[in-house]
This record gives structure tokens, C-alpha cells and sequence, in this order.
């Protein structure tokens, strides 16, 4: 067997909210939204390479109760780029909390985390020169 992909699937507040962070501090594109119109039980997100899938929690929790657990703390996202400090400026203009600002990592790596709306983190990483 080989795993071709890996697309996360967060369970958030309100889809609209999170297709519009996600566009404007990660440059992700919307992909797909049911209903075609808002209000979205679903959408993605996508830009080619990275795809995010956002199902709305009141949704989640009517079809599904087992899975109706608290939202923004059951995963994070670590996502490698070529420029850091990009991602950091659209992050400050957005007005994101920064969990963890940029710091040189002993492993090669300089990073900084910052939380979505719904609480997730979001590590940013780039390799140091």
C-alpha cells in the first residue's frame, strides 16, 4: 500500500469564516463548497499541492454526535514554505495570534505558530540557509 495523500478535515465554527482566513493569510483558493451558495455545510481549500477540507461543527454534530467533540485543539498543522516572513506579514496584517514567534530551530529549521479562528495552530517553516 502506498498513501497517495493526506488532506486534513477540521471542524470548524463557520465555514465562510474559515475559506476566508485561509485565502487570505495562506493564499489557499477555495475548491468546493456544498451548497454552491452560503450558508456552507462544507468547502476546500487548495493550491495544487495542499488541500484543506472545512466541515461546519453544528453539521458534524447533527449527523454525527460521536465526532461533536470541542473543536481547534485536536490537531496542528505544520506547513513548510520558501519565505517565511511572507506568511508572517499576511499573518500580522490578518491579526492572528502568534502562539510561538520565529525562532531558529536546532534542527535546521526557523519557525513561528499561529492560531486560526477556530484555535487551530499553524507552525510555518523554512529551512535555514
Amino acid at each position: 500500500m502506498q498513501i497517495k495523500k493526506l488532506t486534513p478535515n477540521l471542524v470548524v465554527r463557520k465555514v465562510e469564516a474559515s475559506l476566508k482566513f485561509y485565502g487570505e493569510v495562506l493564499g489557499l483558493e477555495k475548491a468546493m463548497t456544498v451548497p454552491d451558495q452560503s450558508p456552507y455545510v462544507f468547502a476546500s481549500v487548495s493550491n495544487g499541492a495542499v488541500e484543506i477540507f472545512f466541515n461546519d461543527q453544528k453539521t458534524v454534530a447533527a449527523e454525527h454526535p460521536e465526532l461533536a467533540a470541542a473543536i481547534g485543539a485536536s490537531l496542528t498543522l505544520y506547513l513548510e514554505v520558501d519565505s517565511l516572513q511572507a506568511v508572517l506579514d499576511q499573518v500580522q496584517q490578518a491579526g492572528a495570534k502568534i502562539s510561538m514567534p520565529v525562532t531558529d530551530q536546532f534542527y535546521g529549521m526557523r519557525e513561528f505558530a499561529f492560531e486560526d479562528g477556530d484555535g487551530y495552530t499553524i507552525t510555518i517553516a523554512q529551512k535555514l540557509a
